[in-house]
């Protein structure tokens, strides 16, 4: 087993998510990528799952839906909302709902990577 933090994607884009995957793996983390909400909540989040970075619009459950689901099933993660619908009113309400953070598209890797570790306590 690694030591290195497993980091959930979610995202429906396959290019992004597999861009995401090996960002997160050559930054130190172990990555763990599903398309769409459903399909992680079907694979049962795992036990060892630091953090979840999810796209804000997925077809059928949202990001703000996942973070919901998250929270009914006391996950204590930090979740990671991404986007490319970027206004004040969606950023306020996705922190509102308890994202820990909110990033928008199109974003540095180092970006992303500062703020997974800023989530996590990391230095």
């Amino acid at each position: 087993m690694t030591d290195s933090p497993v980091v959930i994607v979610v995202d429906d884009d396959d290019s992004l998510r597999d861009a995401m995957r090996r960002l997160l793996d050559a930054g130190g983390f172990s990555p763990v990528a599903y398309a769409s909400g459903e399909a992680l909540m079907a694979d049962g989040l795992r036990p060892e799952a630091a953090c979840v970075v999810t796209d804000l619009k997925l077809p059928g459950m949202s990001g703000l839906d996942l973070l919901a689901r998250l929270k009914a099933l006391r996950a204590p993660l930090p979740v990671v909302l991404i986007t490319a619908h970027d206004d004040a009113h969606t950023r306020e309400n996705a922190l509102q709902h308890g994202a820990s953070a909110y990033i928008a598209k199109p974003f540095r890797g180092t970006a992303l990577l500062q703020v997974i570790s800023s989530v996590l306590g990391r230095a």
